[in-house]
């Protein structure tokens, strides 16, 4: 079989968990072959290199999203009309209210659809979406729209540099349209689409579905509709603006949800968000990301390794993990626990903003938490620690978790917190706060407490600090659950099934000085020479031949 892989930010370029998560697919799936298109999001990016690729890898093709690249082509009189009236499609579904009524809101939807892929149509055959879509008559029509009868009312006060402010994120959206992954060479080759995302990575696969009849498999671990709804808050646009790029982004997420043959949510919280835009249960099927366990089997099989008085936070620190609310919750567990330590191990982060944030926390644990000494003339040492994923105190994460008793998260924000599967993996006891996927992946095995709220993250810290036997038991309990339902086998296997069971539903599409699919017999790969068995005679006779 063949796959389009379809990612967006990630794989071939990252290192990250979603670039290691495709790695591990590609890797794990090799009796096919895959083609990449990748959609890279900055120069940086494309700048730091690929990660090394497996041989069944039979082409990469890759896009920058932040670059424009106008082809030079305008529009004659016949396709500006074309571009004018998918367009106004486009807008009218993009600045229509959401209607409680859900026929008006499926012809919303429709209108949308029908303006995505007759743009998409027009760029095919003639290409010049770029400039039209920054286009003055772009703009007008927009505008219209924006004040039409049943249009959004944050749409309704925009102003004029309102609309090429939008306008010019739009086009940025649109530029995988324009692409040349749409030929019979390229995508027109897939068996099977696979995007790693909804939103801008799964736009080649609706393409592709329009113009081959392709079917595409959509697999989402973090939503990518909130994601752009957490950026557009903090980017520095107008309110008008913010609002039409999230209206942009829902219909698009909708459309791909709608389009899709089977969507994979990561966890039961993706899953809710699918259902919420649109997507239909029957076609929803939840597949856990698959996580390596093997570098944490010895710590695991140790439950009585860590310092039984040591609380750990291991992760990115940043804004959304609250820290602070952690610190309070400490100063707690201190006061009624004088022995207990907590270590901060932060996995290196180059993000804007984020060194600010430690520094933040590093002063509050001063203020919180003075060096004390146990005598007059020993070094006083500070309870909490900060130390660096990588350094002397912490050179693997196998090593940062076999430390402590308990691994704590304090999040205010989660979608699949990856650190509470590598806990759970090392037979770690856990106290979380209840946010995204958590609940769901602790099953009972570990405490969760409500998200800012120090006095019941300290009581849980407190309870399995004081009672050894029930941390053992936890921490034993929560290691089967990741081993049954978090591993990599467990994810490869999901897959290969879905794989298979899609393409047996697909069309046959034969394709000149290529094999055909499923053209020979399943028996015809197995090794040996099974046809030259004798044949077993029937039950209950002598006769070979009945």
């Amino acid at each position: 079989m063949r796959i389009g892989l379809l990612t967006e930010g990630g794989y071939p370029y990252a290192s990250g968990e979603s670039g290691v998560w495709c790695d591990r697919l590609v890797r794990g799936l090799a009796p096919h072959e895959f083609d990449l298109y990748a959609l890279s999001r900055d120069a940086r990016q494309e700048t730091g290199g690929r990660m090394p690729l497996p041989p069944h890898v039979r082409s990469v093709r890759t896009a920058a999203l932040w670059s424009a690249e106008d082809d030079g082509r305008c529009y004659g009189r016949r396709e500006r009309r074309r571009f004018e009236a998918a367009f106004r499609d486009l807008a009218n579904g993009v600045c229509a209210e959401r209607a409680v009524d859900e026929r008006v809101e499926n012809e919303a939807a429709d209108r949308f659809a029908a303006g995505l892929y007759a743009l998409a149509e027009l760029a095919r055959e003639h290409g010049g979406l770029h400039a039209a879509l920054r286009s003055e008559p772009a703009v007008r029509i927009l505008e219209s729209a924006c004040r039409a009868p049943g249009a959004r009312r944050s749409a309704a006060a925009a102003t004029v540099p309102d609309h090429l402010a939008f306008v010019d994120q739009l086009e940025r959206a649109l530029r995988p349209l324009s692409l040349d992954w749409y030929g019979e060479d390229a995508l027109g080759l897939a068996d099977l689409c696979h995007a790693a995302s909804a939103g801008a990575a799964a736009l080649p696969g609706l393409l592709a579905k329009r113009f081959f009849g392709t079917p595409l498999l959509v697999t989402e671990y973090g939503v990518q509709l909130r994601a752009h709804y957490l950026a557009a808050t903090g980017a520095p646009l107008a309110t008008p603006v913010r609002a039409l790029l999230a209206a942009f982004h829902g219909r698009l997420a909708g459309e791909v949800y709608r389009e899709a043959a089977l969507l994979t949510p990561g966890n039961t919280h993706a899953r809710r968000w699918q259902e919420r835009c649109g997507a239909d249960r029957a076609r929803l099927r939840t597949v856990y990301p698959g996580m390596a366990a093997d570098r944490f089997a010895e710590v695991g099989e140790d439950e009585e390794s860590g310092d039984p008085a040591t609380l750990a936070w291991i992760g990115r620190v940043e804004p959304a993990k609250d820290l602070i609310a952690l610190l309070h919750a400490f100063a707690e567990v201190r006061r009624r626990q004088p022995d207990a330590r907590l270590r901060i191990i932060a996995a290196p982060v180059h993000e804007p903003g984020a060194a600010g944030y430690l520094a933040h926390c590093r002063g509050l644990a001063e203020q919180l938490f003075p060096d004390e000494a146990a005598g007059r003339h020993d070094v006083g040492e500070n309870p909490v620690s900060f130390e660096e994923l990588g350094g002397p105190e912490a050179p693997s994460l196998e090593e940062a978790y076999a430390s402590s008793a308990v691994v704590v998260l304090s999040s205010v924000v989660e979608g699949f917190p990856v650190g509470l599967v590598e806990a759970m993996f090392c037979a770690r006891a856990t106290v979380s706060t209840d946010v995204g996927a958590v609940v769901e992946i602790i099953g009972g095995t570990g405490l969760v407490v409500p998200p800012r709220n120090p006095k019941a993250l300290a009581d849980a810290c407190l309870a399995l600090l004081r009672d050894p036997e029930r941390r053992h038991r936890l921490g034993a309990a929560a290691r089967a659950r990741a081993l049954e339902l978090f591993t990599v086998e467990q994810n490869l296997a999901a897959f290969r099934g879905i794989y298979l069971e899609l393409l047996s539903h697909a069309p046959v599409r034969r394709r000149t000085a290529e094999a055909v699919p499923f053209a020979h017999p399943a028996e015809a790969y197995v090794p040996g020479s099974w046809a030259d068995q004798p044949v077993i005679a029937a039950a209950g006779t002598g006769d070979p031949d009945a």
